[in-house]
């Protein structure tokens, strides 16, 4: 299942980070094993023997199968600079806000007489702080795509439909729907 959003977000906070994560298998699975101390941990990670893991961490083992070089490559990402990755986040919340880049199917409800048709809308928004704050901590919390598109639905019907509260105060509700494109960044 692609998790748009939740992928998303995690990728607009890699964008910070300050020395490249490990390329090849052996580096990766030397890093997780510092991270969850043990071979044990990251066998149990990764689906595999633990014996394995230690071929790998010796430098036997070299070329893994293409979905554990996946499974390998998205762990050691989730793991990598965590105080990096705060502080992205804590700027973001706190004092910069997150551009979301879309192109998707957005309409709205609203009152009889306007012009509420759904249609595909190329957006590029910075959404504030505490829009960004939402998501991370919703992200955080273990939020659904459903739940983190609500929130980015109702940013976008803040910031970008009603203009910070300056134009169609009587929006109900947005419909973000039918995403073609999507990208955030800090």
């Amino acid at each position: 299942m692609v998790n748009e959003f939740g992928d998303g977000l995690d990728q607009a906070v890699q964008k910070a980070f300050t020395r490249p994560v490990p390329k090849s298998a052996g580096p990766q699975m030397r890093y997780l094993v510092k991270q969850l101390k043990g071979t044990k941990a990251v066998a149990d990670l990764l689906g595999m023997s633990q014996r394995q893991v230690e071929r790998y961490v010796a430098g036997k083992a070299k070329k893994p199968r293409a979905d554990l070089t996946a499974r390998l490559e998205r762990e050691v990402k989730k793991r990598w600079q965590p105080q990096i990755r705060a502080k992205a986040r804590q700027k973001a919340a706190t004092t910069g806000g997150i551009v979301v880049d879309t192109r998707a199917r957005l309409g709205y409800t609203a009152p009889i007489g306007s012009t509420d048709q759904d249609r595909i809308r190329h957006l590029t928004v910075t959404l504030p702080p505490r829009y960004a704050a939402r998501l991370f901590d919703a992200q955080e919390a273990g939020a659904t795509e459903q739940q983190l598109k609500e929130i980015a639905a109702e940013a976008l019907k803040e910031v970008y439909f009603q203009d910070s509260g300056r134009r169609a105060g009587s929006l109900e509700e947005v419909r973000f729907t039918d995403i073609e494109h999507l990208e955030f960044d800090l």
